[in-house]
């Protein structure tokens, strides 16, 4: 059986199963697809994406470029010692799973070493998939969420849309306008973050977008905060109590969340986790891994 084939049949649990408007589906049940798989991509984020010479990549890479770090098999040749190289950003990237569905199911498994001419499509395509890979993990989630069950059903034929256009052919997939899908999602995602955080908010400053860089959070109580899109980098969050807070899009880059309780937090992602500084006491969502960057 061809690997695109044996991709697709390993994946046959669809990315909103298990969700129903009654039962709270077990932590990652339906995630599956969403979750990178470098073993089934052709390095996509390796060759697709630019960089530039900062703190975050040792060297200029221009897009479509392969990095000179990918192997002939598509693996990272200093995938163990990336931060220690100088290729931070390479460990807090995240696709969602756009990868391996470029990879497998938009190109049937033909790689653009193989077939030069399709590199073009391929590369374009990743940027559009993963949006729609990090929707359908948002939209995921908030079907776990008991306080919005009202929603569900909005919610769920949404990520059964969403999920549909990421098996489009290659042009309609280049031609979607992602921006209008993603502003559909967020008008159901605020409402969700209404209903989640309700029970627990008390009268606090709005910090939604807010500029929090380097500010001394420390030990501070953030239940229930509106923390969208705020601007965490460097901010000192040891021991803050970020339960049921609405963390999408904040920007956590070297915030320091050591012993923080950010597991019934909404909407955080891998990404935003692996650009903090944590330890074995933060306490994360179990659909999170704790970086191996973190120390004990």
């Amino acid at each position: 059986m061809p690997k695109a084939a044996r991709y697709a049949a390993s994946q046959a649990v669809t990315i909103g199963s298990g969700s129903t408007l009654s039962d709270q589906p077990s932590p990652g049940v339906g995630r599956v697809n969403l979750l990178a798989d470098c073993e089934n991509c052709f390095g996509l984020c390796c060759v697709a994406l630019a960089f530039t010479a900062s703190a975050d990549f040792a060297v200029d890479k221009d897009a479509g470029e392969p990095c000179a770090n990918l192997r002939p098999d598509f693996r990272c040749g200093i995938h163990q010692s990336l931060r220690k190289e100088g290729f931070q950003g390479c460990t807090v990237y995240d696709c969602f799973g756009a990868g391996q569905q470029i990879s497998q199911v938009t190109f049937a498994g033909t790689d653009w070493r193989d077939a030069p001419g399709t590199s073009k499509r391929m590369f374009a395509a990743l940027p559009v998939m993963r949006q729609l890979h990090e929707l359908l993990w948002y939209l995921t989630e908030a079907l776990t969420l008991r306080p919005a069950r009202e929603l569900h059903g909005e919610l769920g034929a949404q990520l059964e849309k969403l999920e549909l256009l990421t098996r489009s052919e290659p042009d309609a997939l280049l031609a979607l306008d992602v921006a209008a899908h993603r502003q559909e999602v967020n008008v159901l995602l605020l409402r969700t973050s209404e209903l989640v955080r309700a029970g627990s908010r008390r009268q606090k400053k709005a910090r939604r977008g807010a500029d929090l860089i380097g500010a001394n959070l420390k030990g501070a109580d953030l239940k229930g905060a509106d923390l969208r899109g705020a601007y965490l980098i460097g901010a000192d969050l040891r021991g803050a109590d970020l339960r049921l807070a609405d963390l999408i899009g904040a920007d956590f880059r070297d915030a320091d969340v050591r012993g923080a309780d950010l597991a019934e937090s909404i909407f955080l992602t891998q990404s935003q986790v692996n650009a903090a500084k944590g330890d074995s006491a933060t306490t994360l969502p179990s659909t999170l891994s704790r970086p191996s960057h973190w120390h004990s």
